[in-house]
């Protein structure tokens, strides 16, 4: 029988509907759409500009990979919901910043608007490191050219 484990991170926002911050099961880490809220803040503004938004909103998702013990490496696939696909640039420097040289499958999506006037929502799949399969070690990464 799996497990469904829920995840929480007191150095990412608390979920503002019924939901885990992420769920853990059969070997995968589910990251439900984080927003750019600053943890323990219980004022939801949405008044920064993208770049920071944008910053904020990945360290709130890799707080919540953390506590799960898992990182950048371990992200297998990101989707960022941004408002104006004039943004993406911005995006995808702060996500290069905030991954490195890791390159998870990622998709982009430019929406009309999103909850409470934000310019960004990000959501992710990663591997679990405490997976029984896992337990040897990070996943090797490797490019095909």
């Amino acid at each position: 029988m799996t497990t469904i484990e829920s995840i929480f991170s007191k150095n990412a926002p608390e979920p503002l509907g019924h939901y885990s911050q992420a769920v853990r099961a059969d070997g995968l880490i589910h990251v439900s759409g984080q927003l750019p809220i600053k943890a323990g803040d219980q004022n939801i503004a949405s008044s920064l500009p993208f770049e920071q938004q944008a910053h904020l909103v990945l360290r709130n998702l890799l707080s919540i990979l953390d506590a799960a013990g898992a990182g950048p490496r371990d992200v297998v696939k990101v989707t960022a919901y941004i408002v104006g696909v004039g943004q993406w640039g911005i995006f995808n420097a702060a996500f290069a910043e905030a991954f490195g040289d890791v390159r998870p499958a990622r998709s982009v999506v430019p929406v009309p608007e999103l909850h409470h006037g934000f310019l960004i929502e990000l959501d992710a799949v990663a591997l679990d490191p405490q997976a029984p399969s896992r337990s040897k070690g990070k996943p090797e990464r490797t490019e095909f050219v």
